[in-house]
């Protein structure tokens, strides 16, 4: 799930079997270049021509909150490709059925007590940020982070903070 290139969508409606819905929280002009509610933003963020938008979500499979993202676009880029804004991004971006490229960028253990509360699960969770690119340019930058709960389906994960091996 976390080094995946598949749809985290996909996974969630296939490992569970319920569709998934998205609970648009936020999607609003990005002017900061400071800190945001899930931590600082990822530094690929700053590769996006402005002016930017950030769009935030929880997603839900039937009564269970399985993830919160967040992702960073090019107004321009959001206007083009997010026409539907209750649909998961991968739906948005494949309809046209063009090529994209998905490249993980960083994975982190997070704590915050309000993703504490969203999920229902005391923390740390898991979380990734990845970019998704079409015909070589950057389109946007997406941050995910996963309930404990998909250890339901995916079996125990560790939940303490990486090391590097030599």
């Amino acid at each position: 799930m976390l080094l995946g290139d598949g749809s985290p969508t996909r996974h969630l409606r296939l490992l569970t079997g319920h569709s998934v819905q998205v609970r648009l929280i936020a999607m609003d002009a990005d002017a900061s270049l400071n800190n945001t509610t899930g931590g600082p933003r990822p530094a690929e963020v700053q590769e996006l021509q402005p002016p930017l938008l950030r769009r935030q979500v929880w997603l839900k499979c039937g009564a269970t909150t399985l993830a919160w993202a967040e992702s960073w676009w090019n107004q321009d880029e959001a206007e083009r490709n997010l026409s539907n804004r209750e649909q998961p991004i991968w739906l948005s971006l494949t309809q046209g059925r063009s090529e994209l490229f998905r490249e993980v960028d960083g994975l982190a253990l997070v704590t915050e007590p309000w993703l504490e509360e969203g999920f229902g699960e005391q923390g740390p969770f898991w979380s990734r940020h990845y970019r998704f690119f079409r015909q070589g340019k950057e389109l946007t930058v997406i941050r995910e982070v996963f309930s404990p709960a998909l250890e339901r389906w995916l079996g125990e994960a560790p939940r303490r903070p990486l090391h590097a091996t030599s």
